[in-house]
């Protein structure tokens, strides 16, 4: 229960992260492109790779801990891109070249047809 409660205060700060982010490249640069999803995808990623990195160097007590609050609160809340990126690393770096590339379709792809469904269900409830 301990690390459920890590995970949504840290859920919680990353999101208002991402929030402020969004806000601040909506301002400068208007909603022409998503900027602000572009932005916490990449700073989220990177924010990722350097952060299990540190921690497979300074594996010690209380370390599942801070992998919960941070890795899984405050960047899954900042941007679920930098889980799926980690997710993409740890296939392709133990060799699983082939299952890393079907797991990038599969995400992006499907992820991208359910969001269209989504849309068109709702959109034929509306008119109904």
């Amino acid at each position: 229960m301990n690390h459920l409660l890590l995970v949504m205060l840290g859920g919680g700060i990353g999101a208002g992260l991402r929030h402020l982010v969004s806000l601040g490249t909506l301002r400068a640069f208007g909603p022409g492109f998503p900027v602000g999803t572009l932005s916490v995808n990449i700073i989220g990623s990177l924010v990722m790779g350097l952060f299990i990195g540190w921690l497979v160097r300074h594996e010690g007590a209380g370390m599942q801990s801070l992998l919960y609050f941070v890795a899984t609160g405050i960047l899954g809340g900042f941007t679920t891109f930098s889980a799926f990126s980690l997710d993409t690393a740890v296939l392709w770096e133990r060799g699983d070249t082939m299952l890393a590339m079907i797991y990038i379709a599969a995400s992006v792809i499907l992820s991208l047809v359910a969001v269209f469904a989504g849309l068109f269900l709702m959109r034929s409830l509306g008119s109904a």
